[in-house]
């Protein structure tokens, strides 16, 4: 199951943004808001939005939309973002320290727990408020925090070795930062967030702008 494509993948990437619309509506008094609303703040089809609402199983009314409350619990629940989730991080370099300082994470029911460096001066200090323990001790961390979740941020080289680590440890879910395409047994879900891919993207929006004022 955790292997399959999950299909909805393009929807479930849009429901933060359209989270993010709603929340301003409600600070600004509104009790309901409209796809066309959230489809003309992100630039998209009103069609399209009330397809990806559907899948939350939210339904609107009529001529007034959808009740903000429950839009938003709809969303969070869809996501798993009304329930806190323990992580921990593996990796407390540059990127790691930065994921672990950010802050919407615990809005959106991630806690960063605990983080693991191989630095021997990195180990029994903090970052942001997360303590710092050598890699070996992984599986007692993971144990007493019951997390599912790690974040890889490790060098390329070293990741598949973590990642074994990590499944040995009792981790079911990876959130891979780095480079390598991990492999690992069929019940671990990996999810792959190639920084790489994103600003080569944004370089050839930058090179099609630039021709189109040429």
């Amino acid at each position: 199951m955790a292997r399959q494509k999950v299909t909805a993948a393009p929807s479930i990437r849009r429901l933060p943004s359209y989270l993010q619309i709603i929340r301003q509506y409600q600070n600004e008094g509104n009790t309901y808001i409209s796809g066309t609303v959230i489809a003309q703040e992100l630039h998209l089809e009103p069609i399209q939005v009330r397809k990806d609402l559907a899948i939350t199983s939210i339904v609107g009314k009529p001529k007034k939309g959808y009740p903000i409350e429950e839009l938003i619990a709809a969303i969070e629940h869809f996501l798993g973002w009304d329930k806190m989730q323990p992580a921990i991080l593996v990796g407390a370099g540059n990127l790691g320290t930065a994921l672990a300082g950010y802050r919407e994470f615990k809005l959106h029911g991630l806690n960063i727990c605990a983080a693991f460096d191989q630095d021997p001066e990195k180990a029994g200090k903090n970052i942001h408020g997360v303590p710092v323990y050598r890699p070996e001790h992984i599986p007692e961390q993971v144990k007493k925090l019951n997390a599912a979740i790690a974040i890889l941020t490790v060098p390329s080289s070293d990741a598949q070795a973590i990642a074994n680590d990590l499944v040995e440890a009792g981790i079911t879910a990876i959130w891979n930062f780095t480079n390598a395409k991990l492999k690992v047994p069929d019940h671990i879900i990996v999810q792959q967030e190639d920084l790489t891919s994103g600003y080569a993207m944004l370089c050839v929006m930058i090179n099609l702008r630039e021709n189109d004022n040429t």
